[in-house]
C-alpha cells in the first residue's frame, strides 16, 4: 500500500488530500494558506514527513478546451518545487472542472475537497 498526497494549488490557499493505493480513494486533509511562503513550505514539509507519500499529485488548471489557464504556470512551478524540495515523485493531473464541481456543493472550504477530486481522478486514470 502506497500513500499519495494530492494538492490543489491556489494563490491564497492550497487544498491537501490524502489517499492510498489500497482503498483507491482520497479524503480531505486540510487547507494550507499560500502566504507567508515560509509557513506554507514548513507545513507542507510536516505533511510530507507525517504521511511519507510515495507520490504527490498536483492539479493542473486549464480552460475547458484544454488551453493553459492563468494559474497553469503557477501550479506547474509549485509541483516542481515540491519535487525539488522534498525529493518526492510528483505528477500533475488535469483539474479543469474540480473547483466548479465542488462550488456547486459547498459554500466554503472547497480547496481540500478539490484536492480530493484531483487525487480521485488520478486513481481513476491510473487504476491504482
Amino acid at each position: 500500500m502506497d500513500t499519495i498526497l494530492g494538492f490543489d494549488f491556489g494563490t491564497k490557499r492550497i487544498g491537501v488530500a490524502v489517499g492510498d493505493t489500497l482503498i483507491k480513494s482520497a479524503q480531505a486533509l486540510e487547507i494550507v494558506p499560500s502566504d507567508p511562503k515560509d509557513a506554507r513550505w514548513s507545513r507542507i514539509e510536516t505533511l510530507i514527513k507525517t504521511w511519507k507519500p510515495s507520490l504527490v499529485v498536483v492539479g493542473r488548471p486549464s480552460y475547458p478546451d484544454g488551453a493553459p489557464h492563468e494559474m497553469t504556470r503557477a501550479a506547474e512551478k509549485f509541483a516542481r518545487s515540491l519535487a525539488g524540495r522534498f525529493c518526492v515523485k510528483t505528477v500533475m493531473v488535469d483539474e479543469r472542472y474540480s473547483s466548479a464541481v465542488i462550488e456547486a456543493d459547498a459554500s466554503e472550504h472547497i480547496d481540500d475537497l478539490s484536492a480530493c477530486l484531483i487525487l480521485n481522478q488520478w486513481f481513476a486514470e491510473n487504476g491504482k
